[in-house]
Formats: structure tokens, C-alpha cells, sequence
């Protein structure tokens, strides 16, 4: 949108015309726009590609600013939009950090050597402890061994998708629901997207035989990324190791590169975990940081780990780094090594994983018995912050939905959809995102929870004091009331 002018158009006119007194020039390469004036002197002239005209501030960003400025002003906000994790950043990288805070030099723009060694090292033993020793029908496991040549470091891992995109030439295919940044990144670079919807059933997973029926009906021979998250932002929902085999072994019939989405995958609840590297090793890239399971979000570190195979697409991402990012701040570098040096023998490190996966399961456990007392369909959550809870059985629900079939379009849908929720923030106080941002059609009236709305340095402390998390309960109890009246 430009004020009150909106792009609709895929295939942009070149001819200008008045919107709102402002001369507007678009093409399918930039959206001139030149104020109308008598004055005499030029006026400069405000020039936005096309790409991000009509894009807007990521939904997970702009409902956490939202909920923000509600409670400068006074509202009681529970806050269940972002998905930022609760638990402080672990004493021993903070220390290190404070350590570090001298180390001003440019770093390689793959990353600080020694850190790609401890991410090595740190994944080679990862993998030999939570997977488990054979696939389905006894079929071994391969166990890569990550050297550090083959791990990239990068301002988190949002920015390392983005490159990545802009670097391989192919469409992105993305299971629905997904994550909310997937798709606008390949907007902005001209990526074609296909989606393959899931649903409840599925258990919001990507069903191998749907992977296949698509690649068959959409031409096998297109190159493409497929990206997998799990456990799964929004769903919480994760993969079994028959599952990963079978849609590894359609990503390598039709040579699709796999993007391991493992950013949650140290905080799976039962402690265990298994990448799709493993059964389809040359072809998988993952992508795992310190954001989620360390708690650093702001600190902006996250990796891949790439097979040999795709040094190529390796070293692509290597020169557009240095010419956008150059390398991740160096004080960040020297102190994220304290998070994978001896990691598994690392008493700090470990205590605090296994109590952060506690508090996180008995967290979801209790939110998502709530919002099935309230007639709210969700599953229960495998790993990380959210729950998608699907609410058509509910009261608001079904009004909500008979209004809905009065529209064909799907984007009418989504704005009334956000007008509840927006009405639901407004009356209640409660801040959830709706499922149409996470890539589900708005008729399927879905919402994503992040249950993390608690302090998490208290909870380290005291994971079982049920007082920690009261106020937060009270927030679901108030949604699925508000849901199911």
C-alpha cells in the first residue's frame, strides 16, 4: 500500500498517474512516487521497489510493538504473541561476553574459525547422542561428520534464509502452517512460493505422499528448496524418524535441497531429536542458532551446516555475505564459543536445558487443557513456544465463520479475521496472532499461542512454583472464554 493507493497488479503498469496528489510512477522494478508542487525547486524524488511496497512489518514484530505501546498506556497486555524465549542467556556467555567486549577486528565472513570448530564438534556429538541407532525397518542412520569448512555463521538465522534464497536460484516450497518470514523474504528476492497445506489431522505435518503428488503435478525437473521446521513454529509438532525417511527419500528421487529449520530442536521436550541429514545427508542444509534453546534472540548468531555437496551454494553465500553483512560482530563471535565448548559435559549448560524443556512442556501442558476446556481444537506440542489451536467449534467461531462464506475473496477474509483479533486484543487484552499469517486460509480459523509470557530467571530457580505462570494461565482462561461465549 502507498497511503490509500494499493498494488494489486502482478504485472505493474509503466504509465503515472495522480494517487492523493502524489504523482506515482510503477514499474515491475521500482514505485517512483514525486510530490505534486508549484515550488520551484526539485523535490527528491521517493523511489521504493516494487517488491516491498506492499509489504508490511513482520506480523510476530508488529504484534509484540502493538502490545507494547497498550501497556505504556496503561492496558493490562497478555503478551502471547512473540515467540521470544522467557529464560535468561546462560551466566557462562554472558561472562565470556563481557571477556570479549575488546575483540574489535573484521572476522572472516563464513565466521570465526574457532566457533565453526566448537559448532563442529558440538553437532558430531549431538548426533550421536539424541538419535536414535537405526531408521525404519532397521535401516542405519548415517552420522555426518560436520567439519568446521562446512559450517557458516551469520547475523541469525533470518538473514542466513534470506541469502540463501537470493543465492539459489529455485522457488521455495513451504508447508502450511509455517513460519511467518519464509514467504516475504522470497517475495522481496522474486522467488516463486508454492505451499502444500496441512491440516489437524495431519498433525500440521508435511505428509510425504502430498511432497510427492505436488513435485509429480508441478514438474519434477524445477529446482527447488523445501523447508522443514521442527519442532514447528507454529505448530509445535515435530517429525518421527519414518517420516523424515520417506520425505527424504522424495527430496532425493527429484533432487530437492532440503532447509532443516533446527532452531527449536534443542528443546524438544523428551530431549531427543533427529535431523533429516541424516537420511538424505548430501542434499540437507540445517540451520540452527542461539536464539531459542539460549536465549540470546538479540544477540543475532545462527549457522547452517552444509553437506560437501553444495560447497558451490557454500561459497555463493560466502561472497554475498561479504558484500552485505561482511561477518557477525566479533565480541558476539568469541563469546557464542561458550555455548558449544564441551557442551554435553557443560553442568551450567546442561542443568539449564533440562529444566528449560521442563517448564516449557508443563507450561504447554497446562495451556492446551485450557483451551480444550473451551472447546478449542489443538494438539499438544512436541517442543518449543507455541500451540496452534484451531477454535471452529467454538461459540465466536462459528458466527465468525458463517460471516466469513458471505466472501469469496480470501483477503476479505483475512481482514475480517484480523478485525477479531484486533477486537479480542482490544476488549481482552490478550495478543495472539491468526493462523492466515502463518500461511493457513482464514476460513480454517487458526491462531498461534507462544506460552512464554512468564519469567523465565524465576523459573529457572523455581520450575515447579505454579505462581510463576499464574498470570499467564489467566490469559488463556480469558481467550478461550472470550472464544467460546
Amino acid at each position: 500500500s502507498i497511503g490509500s493507493f494499493k498494488l494489486t497488479s502482478k504485472k505493474l503498469s509503466t504509465q503515472p498517474f495522480i494517487c492523493g496528489g502524489t504523482r506515482v510512477v510503477v514499474n515491475n522494478r521500482f514505485i517512483a512516487m514525486q510530490q505534486s508542487s508549484s515550488a520551484a525547486n526539485a523535490s527528491i524524488r521517493r523511489l521504493l521497489n516494487g517488491r516491498v511496497a506492499g509489504l508490511k512489518v513482520s506480523p510476530t514484530v508488529g504484534i509484540n510493538d502493538i502490545s507494547n505501546e497498550l501497556i505504556r498506556n496503561g492496558k493490562s497486555v497478555y503478551k502471547f504473541g512473540l515467540g521470544q524465549s522467557p529464560f535468561p542467556v546462560p551466566q557462562c556467555l554472558t561472562q565470556r561476553l563481557s571477556q570479549c567486549a575488546h575483540e574489535k577486528d573484521y572476522l572472516p565472513a563464513q565466521g570465526l574459525l574457532s566457533l565453526r570448530e566448537h559448532i563442529a564438534t558440538y553437532h558430531n556429538e549431538k548426533d550421536a547422542r539424541y538419535v536414535n541407532g537405526a531408521g525404519v525397518g532397521g535401516t542405519p542412520i548415517s552420522h555426518p561428520n560436520v567439519t568446521a569448512d562446512e559450517v557458516f555463521v551469520g547475523p541469525g538465522s533470518k538473514e542466513l534464509i534470506f541469502i540463501l534464497q537470493l543465492c539459489y536460484y529455485g522457488e521455495l516450497v513451504l508447508q502450511t502452517p509455517c513460519w511467518v518470514s519464509y514467504q516475504p523474504q522470497a517475495l522481496i528476492i522474486g522467488r516463486n512460493i508454492r505451499k502444500i497445506p496441512t491440516t489437524i489431522y495431519q498433525n500440521w505435518k508435511l505428509a510425504p505422499e502430498d511432497f510427492l503428488r505436488y513435485l509429480q503435478l508441478e514438474g519434477p525437473d524445477k529446482p527447488r528448496i523445501l523447508v522443514l521446521n521442527y519442532p514447528s513454529n507454529p505448530t509445535g509438532q515435530s517429525y518421527s524418524n519414518e517420516e523424515l525417511e520417506a520425505i527424504a527419500d522424495v527430496a532425493r528421487k527429484y533432487g530437492v535441497v532440503v532447509l532443516s529449520d533446527e532452531i527449536y530442536s534443542s528443546l524438544t521436550y523428551d530431549g531427543s531429536y533427529t535431523s533429516i541429514s541424516h537420511y538424505y545427508p548430501e542434499g540437507t542444509i540445517v540451520l540452527d542458532g542461539i536464539s531459542k534453546w539460549c536465549g540470546a534472540g538479540g544477540w543475532r548468531l545462527g549457522y547452517f551446516v552444509f553437506p560437501k555437496e553444495l560447497r558451490w551454494l557454500q561459497e555463493g553465500m560466502k561472497c554475498a555475505a561479504s558484500e552485505t553483512f561482511t561477518s557477525v560482530s566479533a565480541p558476539i563471535q568469541h563469546a557464542a564459543i561458550a555455548a558449544f565448548d564441551r557442551h554435553f559435559e557443560n553442568q551450567e549448560i546442561c542443568e539449564y536445558l533440562a529444566t528449560s524443556r521442563h517448564v516449557l512442556q508443563n507450561v504447554s501442558t497446562n495451556v492446551t487443557q485450557r483451551l480444550r476446556a473451551n472447546n478449542v481444537n489443538v494438539l499438544d506440542s512436541d517442543g518449543g513456544f507455541y500451540c496452534y489451536g484451531k477454535f471452529t467449534q467454538t461459540k465466536k467461531g462459528k458466527l465468525l465463520e458463517e460471516q466469513l462464506h458471505e466472501y469469496d475473496d480470501e483477503l476479505t477474509r483475512q481482514h475480517l479475521v484480523d478485525e477479531f483479533f484486533h477486537t479480542l486484543l482490544k476488549e481482552t487484552g490478550v495478543a495472539v496472532l491468526p493462523g492466515h499469517h502463518f500461511g493457513s486460509r482464514a476460513e480454517r480459523l487458526c491462531f498461534r499461542l507462544s506460552y512464554v509470557a512468564f519469567d523465565g530467571n524465576e523459573a529457572l530457580k523455581r520450575p515447579t512454583d505454579n505462581t510463576l505462570y499464574e498470570n499467564m494461565y489467566e490469559g488463556v482462561e480469558i481467550l478461550g472464554k472470550y472464544l467460546d461465549s
